[in-house]
């Protein structure tokens, strides 16, 4: 038995782009004659991927980063347009939604004919049948056609099939983001004890919570190439980083735009001082003076929002004046200003930002952000975010 369950060798995957029709017809004529027709679109480009028995590896990336395409080589679905791919052993995949599933047939069907195409035969059927019913616990809507589920009863179904096919390596893309928490914490628990036993796991999620919970390796793509790949805990910190850093672009970006947008801020002191960063002494007295001054186009009260989050982005706290109930001063037609006190005192020392979002009067509507730079300096051993009040017992 080899110990590579997966080899693949510089594969990818391109499509023609058939937008128009002499693009068309150059892609039917490169299929025709077994060469590259006209112009292509490369969603997944060269990559060179190896998972071994009893390995759990993650992929991460935004959407359209060519997550799904890969599961698709590796299940078969599609073929490579470059590269060689090898899997040495059984494969059970859960990707598109219901795919595999036929609607007019009830789940039980479904089931049967999904375990039989699987490689069981009808004694092995029966026999496993009670467990993947208890699995699913969908009731009485086992007997009823699959067009009637819902979502997260079709994943219900699909995943109780792989429960009792155990394959060797098993495929999943998002299927824990669709079911109910109950259904989450049961997957997770079969999965814990599907890798104990040795089982193989590809796990796609937008969750990090998952990936670092299930997985050992982790493989970041980004625009269809590997940006990252290694521990999973370092390749989703670094995911997250990137996410953190296109955020705060965007909040930029906002934030100049808003010098024309209908609410906006015009100026802001923190302690009294107006500028990009401030340093906290730590102290007895870790109160945050803060003073901003909003524009609103219409003359209507704008509402401030207010947070605090570390320093890689993890919020800590917020509020809002419309939370509070706070109206601002009218310090001239279309000009307010907001004034708040923000107990640091529970702060541990460390970096953090300060964001000041605009709004409209109904506190719906974001117009920009401003942060500011705040070290809370001080020295501990203690660890986290924040000190939470504590007695040890003796």
């Amino acid at each position: 038995m080899s110990a590579v369950l997966v080899e693949a060798r510089g594969i990818s995957k391109r499509y023609p782009l058939v937008s128009r029709r002499d693009a068309r017809l150059r892609a039917l004529a490169g299929l025709l004659l077994r060469r590259p027709g006209g112009a292509a679109h490369e969603v997944l480009k060269p990559l060179d991927l190896e998972i071994r028995r009893g390995e759990s590896t993650g992929i991460v990336g935004a959407n359209g980063a060519g997550k799904s395409t890969l599961l698709k080589l590796l299940t078969g679905v599609l073929t490579p347009s470059t590269g060689t791919l090898a899997v040495h052993g059984s494969v059970g995949a859960l990707l598109e939604l219901g795919a595999g599933f036929h609607p007019e047939y009830s789940g039980r069907e479904n089931l049967r004919m999904a375990a039989a195409l699987a490689g069981l035969s009808p004694e092995e059927i029966r026999e496993r049948m009670p467990g993947i019913v208890a699995f699913a616990d969908i009731g009485d809507y086992l007997d009823e056609p699959v067009k009637h589920y819902s979502s997260g009863m079709v994943v219900r179904l699909g995943f109780a099939l792989v429960s009792a096919l155990k394959p060797d390596l098993l495929i999943t893309d998002e299927v824990l983001a669709v079911g109910d928490e109950s259904f989450q914490k049961k997957c997770i628990a079969w999965m814990e004890r599907y890798l104990g036993d040795g089982g193989t796991l590809l796990l796609v999620s937008h969750g990090m919570y998952h990936v670092q919970k299930l997985c050992s390796r982790a493989l970041w793509l980004h625009q269809g190439r590997v940006e990252a790949s290694g521990d999973a805990f370092t390749v989703t910190q670094a995911y997250l980083a990137w996410h953190e850093r296109q955020g705060r672009a965007a909040a930029q970006s906002a934030a100049t735009e808003g010098a024309a947008a209908e609410y906006r801020i015009a100026g802001w002191r923190v302690d009294g001082e107006a500028g990009t960063g401030h340093v906290l002494v730590d102290g007895a007295d870790r109160a945050l003076d803060i003073e901003v001054e909003l524009v609103g186009a219409d003359d209507r009260p704008p509402v401030l929002l207010v947070g605090l989050a570390q320093a890689a982005g993890l919020p800590v706290y917020g509020i809002s004046s419309e939370m509070a109930g706070v109206v601002p001063e009218r310090l001239a037609p279309g000009r307010y200003r907001h004034a708040l006190s923000l107990d640091l005192a529970a702060l541990l020392p460390g970096e953090y930002l300060l964001r000041l979002h605009p709004m409209d009067p109904e506190g719906l509507r974001l117009f920009g952000t401003t942060e500011v730079q705040v070290m809370v300096r001080g020295a501990t051993r203690e660890m986290g975010t924040v000190r939470l009040a504590h007695r040890w017992r003796t």
